[in-house]
């Protein structure tokens, strides 16, 4: 089975400016290493031989950068949003045709550092249509599981909003998760996007699907994790990457 992945690296980083306004996040270094190649390094580390970047902001930028280190010796393609901006779900299915369709996709964040060992957490995913790896730490917003972490729905616990296709849902009934923005993808969903929208969030696709297709949760209790893409975290970020 081929390993392979998607980095999401099209966004425009305004929580990054002014940084931002001359480069792509992706390219914000980060430890003295842009974000991007931390996350290609890592996936070849454990692995995956093909992945996929999209790109929007600075797009060129970033394919400049791939084409200069010889795209760090993997099959690495560039899904190119430069025209329109597609969101997660809409840019996963744009790439859709780059993937080999007999492998489960791994996504991840560009701005995501962590302690997930990506090997493990990649194997297995056949089963599931969607596998998403959350954690118990405590946030707003909850990702709702059944008892045999199949998603059930979505909360706000601040705002009381929640987001799922049973209409009888009760979050007290689910166990409560937050989501890490890692997260893996059986090709064969591809054909449940049609009905959706040139844009749109794979998170609202997970939730509207949820009840038909197979999205498990997958539990890491020890995870590191930082978002790296915000300018209060960017300057702990050296510290996190060595606590690692």
């Amino acid at each position: 089975m081929m390993m392979q992945a998607m980095i999401f690296a099209a966004g425009l980083g305004t929580r990054l400016k002014p940084i931002t306004d001359t480069m792509p996040k992706a390219l914000v270094e980060v430890g003295g290493m842009p974000l991007l190649k931390r996350v290609v390094l890592k996936l070849k580390d454990a692995g995956f031989t093909r992945v996929v970047v999209n790109v929007h902001h600075f797009s060129q930028q970033i394919k400049d950068y791939l084409t200069a280190n010889q795209s760090f010796g993997l099959d690495v393609r560039v899904s190119d949003e430069s025209e329109r901006l597609l969101d997660t779900g809409g840019g996963i299915r744009k790439a859709a045709d780059l993937f080999d369709a007999g492998s489960p996709i791994l996504i991840h964040n560009v701005d995501i550092l962590s302690n997930v060992d990506l090997r493990k957490f990649y194997v297995g995913t056949d089963f599931a249509d969607a596998r998403l790896l959350v954690s118990a730490r405590e946030t707003q917003r909850y990702l709702l599981f059944d008892t045999d972490w199949r998603l059930s729905g979505w909360t706000n616990t601040e705002t009381g909003e929640m987001k799922s296709p049973y209409e009888d849902l009760n979050p007290k009934d689910c166990m409560p998760y937050a989501f890490s923005g890692i997260h893996t993808i059986s090709p064969r969903i591809f054909s449940q996007m049609d009905a959706f929208p040139e844009k749109f969030g794979i998170m609202d696709f997970y939730l509207s699907v949820c009840k038909k297709l197979l999205i498990k949760g997958w539990v890491k209790d020890d995870l590191k994790l930082m978002d790296a893409g915000k300018a209060d975290t960017l300057k702990d970020a050296g510290e996190f990457l060595e606590g690692l």
